[in-house]
């Protein structure tokens, strides 16, 4: 039970006040279904019913919106969060959930130094040359000050607000233990997967509390950019970062909010910045796999030479190698109309929940794509198309995993500044020749030898491991221990998968008895030779590799289609 297994009187309290904030803001209702109000009494805690009904005709959207505002920064974070699942939720709740903003006042810096001095080990006037004690910009998490070090460089110090991380992680208790219970007692509320959320958040909200963790991010990120000379990342000062601060280059540019001044007259060319941009990000996403996850006009700046500056990487997205494969997939069977190609994709993202009809989303799916057949690729909107995907999905309360939901986000936002910058800007024409030359590296012959080699070693595994497989199965039997689960609704498909398997086993092991056998007939002296070995040998080597090409392309095939969580 929430209430019972509260951790201290202080989280008593804020559930007091989470629970007040509901009910003002319209969600008494839910309160009561929870049963909440009533332990908190019995806990000597009571709610204030009267302001019950102040906001009852504000839209639900709104409303969800303003409570997270009053709730803080925890919960603006969520909102913020919840703002990349366009699979989950509606337009017209994503454009609440983007109104999110943490308007907070600075600390003064006063407050701040105490913690300072034990960063930085002296007041910030002694550490830094020069340092303004007016803060350049504050948010929920840190604000940050002008500073110059004594060899002259202009840089920012990034300080976060001094007790933020206690008043974060109860909130992160709280937060998980109402979504445990929202889950249990509404099932309305299970599409949305409250606790998953809930999780995905916490492990989000985390990294970006750690100040040097974001330094890490920027230069991992700097060196990708290497090739790129007119993409800024700023340089870190590690001499003065740790988990609470961090100082990093000042940039001095034009902010992407400022479209205006980026003039002719003034140096720029906007279609360049517009492409660099693009090339940049999609490299980020498609060939690195490591990407700025909030690309928004704040966290980016134009400078003299039409070059690019990326700040601010509290929030990056991973992708491993095999969701950059199928990420190809999707965006080339979206660029080149190959509806199939789409669904099989996003079916084995979303994998088939309870009760969705898997023919009637493939219909629609494919019907989607088809409708851009014959459309001139300059006239194609890729964010569009992928938010288009989601809502399809959404409908189907399908949801994506969340490193996908957030690289769809970024995708869309990325666009949406390049179309900024350049009204004919298409990402698509952007994107498609380097998802070919991608395409093209990952049949190179090292890049296929690697993956054969990959492949060969997991099948070797995999044929080392089944004796003790299947002993323990039979040990189960044996004891009484063994448990079958069978889904019938896709019988079917999962029988064809086993027989797959199985003909790729036996394969396997009909290899690895040609490799053994062979070896001992090339010891064997005498009789007829082939290329000066002996010749059965030499036979039983030769339909081994034709095998073991066979199996190594069928596993490949198979796995390349596979989720990898």
């Amino acid at each position: 039970m929430l209430i019972e297994t509260l951790d201290t009187a202080r989280d008593l309290g804020r559930l007091k006040e989470i629970l007040g904030v509901m009910v003002r803001h319209g969600f008494g209702d839910t309160v009561r279904r929870l049963g909440l109000a009533d332990r908190l009494e019995r806990a000597g805690q009571a709610l204030n019913w009267t302001h019950a009904a102040d906001l009852a005709r504000v839209e639900p959207p709104v409303q969800v919106r303003l409570a997270l505002e009053e709730l803080g920064p925890a919960f603006v974070k969520f909102g913020q969060i919840l703002a990349g699942r366009a699979d989950l939720f509606g337009p017209e709740w994503i454009a609440e959930f983007e109104k999110l903003h943490s308007h907070v006042p600075a600390v003064p810096i006063d407050a701040l130094r105490p913690q300072l001095r034990e960063d930085l080990g002296a007041e910030p006037e002694e550490v830094f040359a020069w340092f303004d004690a007016m803060p350049l910009a504050a948010a929920s998490i840190a604000q940050v000050h002008r500073a110059r070090l004594h060899d002259g460089r202009e840089v920012v110090v990034k300080i976060r607000r001094p007790g933020i991380a206690d008043t974060i992680q109860a909130d992160l208790r709280l937060l998980q233990r109402l979504a445990a219970l929202a889950e249990a007692e509404l099932p309305a509320l299970k599409p949305y997967r409250p606790q998953q959320l809930v999780r995905e958040f916490a492990r989000s909200l985390r990294r970006e509390l750690d100040l040097a963790g974001e330094c890490r991010q920027a230069e991992r990120i700097a060196a990708n950019m290497a090739a790129l000379p007119h993409i800024v990342i700023p340089k870190v000062d590690w001499a003065h970062t740790s988990e609470r601060i961090n100082v990093q280059d000042f940039v001095e540019g034009t902010p992407g909010s400022a479209l205006a001044a980026l003039t002719p007259e003034a140096g720029f060319d906007r279609t360049v910045l517009a492409q660099r941009g693009a090339q940049a990000v999609l490299k980020m996403i498609v060939q690195d796999g490591v990407f700025h996850a909030d690309p928004h006009p704040g966290n980016v700046f134009y400078l003299p030479g039409n070059r690019i500056a990326f700040i601010d990487f509290g929030m990056v997205g991973r992708l491993s190698q095999r969701r950059r494969d199928e990420l190809l997939q999707l965006l080339l069977g979206l660029v080149e109309h190959q509806p199939q190609a789409v669904a099989d994709v996003l079916l084995d993202w979303t994998g088939d929940g309870p009760g969705v009809n898997v023919a009637q989303l493939e219909t629609e799916i494919e019907a989607f794509v088809d409708q851009y057949h014959g459309v001139p690729l300059a006239q194609l909107s890729l964010g569009q198309m992928l938010a288009d995907v989601t809502s399809i999905l959404r409908e189907h309360q399908l949801g994506l995993p969340s490193d996908l939901a957030l690289l769809i986000k970024a995708f869309i936002s990325l666009e949406g500044m390049g179309r900024n910058l350049d009204p004919d800007f298409h990402m698509a024409s952007e994107a498609l020749p380097l998802l070919k030359e991608v395409v093209r590296g990952r049949y190179e012959p090292r890049a296929l030898a690697g993956r054969a080699w990959s492949t060969l070693r997991r099948a070797l595994a995999t044929v080392e491991q089944l004796p003790d497989d299947v002993g323990r199965l039979l040990r189960n039997a044996r004891r009484g221990r063994l448990q079958v689960g069978i889904e019938l609704a896709h019988l079917k498909r999962v029988g064809d998968q086993i027989d797959r398997s199985a003909n790729r086993l036996a394969m396997a092991l009909v290899i690895a008895a040609l490799i053994i056998g062979s070896s001992i007939v090339m010891t064997v002296k005498g009789g007829p030779t082939l290329f000066g070995l002996p010749a059965f040998g030499f036979l039983g080597f030769f339909g081994a590799v034709v095998c073991g090409l066979w199996l190594v392309r069928a596993i490949w095939r198979s796995s390349h289609h596979r989720d990898d969580d």
